[in-house]
């Protein structure tokens, strides 16, 4: 038995999770501290500007903070009414998709409530068929609503921050910066706390009604890794679709034809575009992560529960993945202090520099939280289910095994850091490319994208042979966790992106000076490279979950052997490895033609309304935001059918070794499709942000602003935005929500699937 008795194991879990809420919330508090003024209190903070005595730079009246709190509020109305109204769309969908579940679960012993055979424990009697169809969806229920709940608090949190970073970038670069990074740690604490939590609650409150029956409650368990990405696939496809349309037509019009800055307020997209980075970017990112966090919660568990620690009734070993979360929490917050109160900022030169070091200090400290998780929760010695087979397993392999996924994802997002980073070569000769105008821009930049996977591959198959030989497939689920055990921090650095877009694009628009501009300008260049990074962690972690899954389906579908000779299951690989290319068509042509009514609207604007361009005229946001927000909600339907389908149909026409084939092309293809899109829209982003900053000769050489390098750069950053913000990042979604949802559906298809072969 473990170290750690099992009361001690009940405490640990649910207080980590008090604690990780508890620091979210006085990150919050230390950010509300930072006033923002409003003219009548209009964007509902009662509080008064920054202290009239302290020191300010740059236009130090009240004008340009009553104008920031004005725009502000903007902001965040357009992203709350976009939510809510994406949110009612995902309701109905919710009930309708649970519905499913319950009926085609509960058909699998033709909706008996008779106590059946267990499957893995012989000999024993597990709860009935219906049950687990009843449990397993309200468990989907329960994740689909703590991932809309994680979007949603981690929108509010930086729709409230970013006017606040806007007016502390009037008191140097490093107030800016603790203001924006403590804001994104409010949104990773209180994703990591509150899933860790609900997860938690949730295995209590079923346990209530399955007492002994650990296969039934685990494998129900499984509903809510489901219900998590489900909802992050719309979250992301929609947000996508909303923000790279703004973006698109706020800088064809803007910045190419009529020459003006990013973010001016002539602009009629810029308001559109500012809210885009809060649904897509912040609402999207954090559901997706959820998502990755409760599957990969869910493999580890499920297959731990047809293992020696299910059938003993150990429940702290069977509880590793849950203490590995919360050891991840308290490591975190010692981490953030790193940021944000033991090292202070004093130039632009340190941001980047920081926030790498965020991702270095969370690994080591985790690897040494590991040793003592795996020492204390874990017997010496134990047996895990390995298809069929049992593999003697000692607790230092499981060590092994989360170290080398959580390495793995620092080396992934190192190397994504190199190739997406404007202080790196790579970038810096896609923007000397842009010397011959944008064609050549764009082929430096797809030959980066697919250069930037060699390394995160090799590093993933590394992790994948590793953890295999080590511990069978609970031990790719404990590397996929090992990879997101730190996921606060990687939260945290990933949300402080937009965070810093929206501050600078506040401080453009209210008509701050030129000084503050430039320290909102490098915030959201460092921040540009940690989103590039946290969409390395959530691919990377998305190809381990989904192998990890991939192995319980296999297992619950009583599969013995995945052979790709047999024509059933080649042919499912063929179709899974085009499947993320159907469904990048999909989101890049919807943003395409929600981008190209944009720029018509954008157009219109200006050349229908007099004095626009002059300033004298206010252009209509309002309609841009409705093109953005009616277009992302129509558009983001058929990607979402497409993958939420494509496992129903397989699995229920085809059989589950085809499914098989069809989950294993998916994600060899997926994860190499998702890596270079993400890493060549991000290059092309900030090569065109190291041609307008100019901080070297040889930037200088190719700027300035409006100049033909600089709209070659534009060009390519419009076409690298619905890849790295639409396409790159939901695919790791598909990957993983084809294969919870296979293992979900698993005993109706093994019951009741493989209609056409039976036909023929």
């Amino acid at each position: 038995m473990s170290a750690l008795s099992e009361g001690l194991t009940q405490l640990l879990i649910p207080v980590a999770a008090l604690v990780g809420l508890g620091f979210a919330l006085l990150q919050w508090f230390l950010v509300s501290r930072v006033k923002v003024s409003s003219h009548d209190s209009s964007n509902g903070y009662k509080e008064k500007l920054i202290e009239a005595d302290e020191e300010e730079e740059g236009i130090d009246h009240l004008e340009v903070s009553i104008k920031c709190a004005e725009i502000q509020n903007a902001i965040s109305v357009g992203a709350t009414s976009f939510l809510f109204t994406e949110y009612k769309y995902l309701g109905v969908f919710m009930f309708v998709f649970g519905a499913i579940i319950f009926l085609f679960l509960g058909s699998v012993k033709g909706f008996s409530t008779k106590s059946e055979p267990c499957t893995y424990n012989q000999g024993n009697t597990c709860k009935p068929a219906l049950a687990n169809a009843l449990f397993s969806t309200i468990a989907f229920l329960l994740g689909a609503l703590t991932s809309v709940l994680s979007g949603f608090l981690g929108m509010k949190i930086a729709t409230y921050a970013n006017a606040r970073t806007t007016l502390e970038a009037r008191k140097g670069v490093g107030k800016a910066f603790i203001t924006a990074f403590r804001s994104g740690a409010v949104m990773g604490f209180l994703l990591a706390a509150n899933g860790l939590l609900v997860l938690y609650v949730s295995i209590n409150l079923f346990k209530l009604y399955y007492g002994d029956d650990w296969e039934g409650l685990y494998e129900s368990i499984t509903g809510y890794g489901l219900g998590g990405s489900s909802m992050a696939l719309f979250g992301r496809v929609g947000g996508g679709i909303y923000t790279k349309a703004a973006d698109v037509g706020a800088d064809l019009v803007g910045k190419v034809e009529r020459n003006i800055p990013e973010d001016d307020p002539r602009n009629p997209a810029v308001i559109a575009d500012n809210v885009g980075d809060n649904v897509g970017d912040i609402a999207g990112m954090g559901s997706d992560l959820f998502g990755s966090y409760a599957e990969s919660s869910c493999a580890a568990l499920f297959v731990a529960s047809i293992s020696s620690f299910g059938i003993s009734h150990d429940f702290t070993a069977m509880s590793y993945p849950l203490i590995i979360s919360s050891m991840g929490i308290v490591v975190c917050l010692i981490t953030t202090l790193f940021a944000t109160d033991l090292f202070e900022i004093k130039n632009v030169s340190e941001i980047e520099p920081s926030l790498k070091r965020q991702l270095l200090i969370s690994t080591v400290l985790m690897t040494a939280g590991i040793a003592i998780v795996s020492f204390f929760a874990l017997p010496s010695e134990f047996t895990l289910f390995n298809f069929g087979t049992e593999k003697e397993v000692k607790n230092w392999h499981l060590f092994f095994c989360v170290a080398i996924g959580l390495w793995a994802g620092l080396v992934i997002g190192y190397t994504t850091e190199y190739y997406t980073s404007n202080a790196y070569s790579p970038v810096q000769d896609v923007a000397d490319s842009c010397r011959t105008g944008a064609a050549t821009n764009v082929i430096f930049g797809l030959a980066l994208g697919y250069k930037s996977v060699i390394i995160p591959i090799f590093a993933i198959a590394i992790a994948i042979y590793v953890s295999f030989s080590l511990a069978a497939m609970y031990g790719i689920a404990v590397a996929a966790l090992g990879m997101l055990s730190t996921i606060a921090t990687g939260l945290a650095i990933d949300a402080y992106g937009p965070i810093s877009d929206n501050a600078g694009g506040i401080a453009e628009m209210a008509g701050m000076s030129h000084k503050i501009r430039e320290r909102t300008d490098a915030l959201d260049a460092a921040g540009n490279t940690t989103a590039a990074i946290g969409k390395g962690f959530a691919i990377g972690s998305a190809a381990l979950v989904s192998l990890a899954l991939f192995g319980a389906y296999v297992s619950r579908a009583g599969i013995k052997a995945v052979d790709v000779l047999t024509p059933k299951v080649f042919i499912g690989l063929l179709v899974g490895a085009m499947l993320p290319y159907w469904f990048s068509a999909m989101t890049m042509k919807s943003v395409g033609s929600a981008a190209l009514k944009m720029v018509e609207e954008v157009r219109r604007q200006f050349n229908t309304i007099p004095g626009l361009m002059e300033g004298r005229a206010k252009p209509d946001y309002a309609n841009c935001v409705k093109i953005s927000t009616d277009a992302s909600l129509r558009e983001m339907i058929p990607p979402g059918a497409l993958v939420m389908l494509t496992p129903l149909v397989a699995g229920t026409f085809f059989g589950v070794e085809t499914l098989a084939g069809v989950l294993a092309g998916s994600l060899v293809s997926g994860v190499q499709v998702a890596i270079s899109a993400s890493n060549t829209g991000g290059a092309w982003d900030n090569a065109k942000k190291y041609i307008e900053a100019g901080r070297n000769e040889h930037a200088k050489s190719l700027g300035p602003k409006g100049s033909d390098c600089h709209k070659a750069a534009v060009i390519g950053d419009t076409i690298g935005d619905p890849l790295k913000d639409t396409s790159g990042p939901s695919l790791n979604i598909l990957i993983k929500l084809m294969a919870v949802e296979s293992l979900v559906f698993a005993p109706f298809f093994a019951a009741h699937g493989g209609l056409l072969f039976k036909l023929l």
